[in-house]
């Protein structure tokens, strides 16, 4: 493996320029852009000098600044849920779809701000307790059900 590139130099102004080479007002306009694919893929499309973490850090910046942290979340659990279930909800929750679903969740905590995480676990411990339709996939932080579930309200 060569050098990880993207720590040297100003990456932060290295991201913002890429996201607006590629037309877009703010790394979070992009992002919605392409609500289903992984930080991995977004940071991908914006070159070999940008890593997954640098375009977290950028959304959640983003989001702070816009006072938009629990749209973010709700974004990113639908990246997560993508990624790990992309069939969308199993139809049973036998061994091998519950260790899914715990994995995806469990990524999906790990991704959200300090702030949020209580009410990310809630929202786990809410479709585990009652699941959503088999083969429910939110499309976006839009989704309806994970907006009723992860509501608008700042924490």
């Amino acid at each position: 493996m060569g050098d990880d590139l993207s720590w040297k130099g100003h990456w932060k102004t290295r991201l913002h320029e890429r996201v607006r080479d590629r037309g877009f007002a703010s790394l979070t306009a992009f992002a919605e852009r392409h609500p289903t694919r992984s930080l991995v893929d977004l940071a991908d499309e914006l070159g070999e000098d940008v890593n997954a973490v640098q375009v977290f850090s950028g959304l959640v910046a983003e989001a702070e600044r816009s006072q938009q942290l629990t749209r973010l979340v709700r974004a990113q659990f639908a990246r997560e849920f993508a990624e790990g279930l992309p069939e969308g909800w199993p139809p049973v929750l036998d061994d091998a779809h519950r260790f899914k679903v715990a994995r995806t969740l469990g990524l999906w905590v790990s991704y959200t701000p300090s702030s949020h995480q209580e009410r990310a676990r809630r929202v786990g411990d809410a479709l585990l307790a009652r699941p959503p339709p088999t083969g429910w996939r939110p499309l976006s932080s839009e989704d309806r059900l994970l907006r009723a579930l992860l509501p608008d309200e700042e924490a």
